[in-house]
């Protein structure tokens, strides 16, 4: 699965032809949740909270170029991490 971002030991990754809604995952210390990117709304697992407070607000950042590559399937493509 390719890594789109990756910042305080968190991982952002998306899947080639995944289902829908479309959404992201992201790991963190053996933990995983899954993003609706249209509404940030967890849709699988669960991560720490201090860890999904960022990716939550990394989301809330770079939503339209997750979607961006959603729809365009260019996993190649790199976001810049959170701040």
């Amino acid at each position: 699965m390719p890594t789109v971002s990756t910042f305080y030991g968190i991982s952002i990754r998306m899947f080639y032809s995944d289902h829908m809604p479309p959404h992201f995952h992201a790991d963190y210390a053996g933990y995983t949740e899954s993003i609706d990117i249209r509404t940030g709304k967890i849709t699988a697992g669960k991560l720490p909270r201090r860890a999904h407070k960022m990716v939550i607000e990394w989301w809330d950042e770079h939503r339209d170029e997750l979607m961006e590559i959603w729809n365009t399937q260019s996993l190649d493509r790199k976001i810049p991490p959170l701040d």
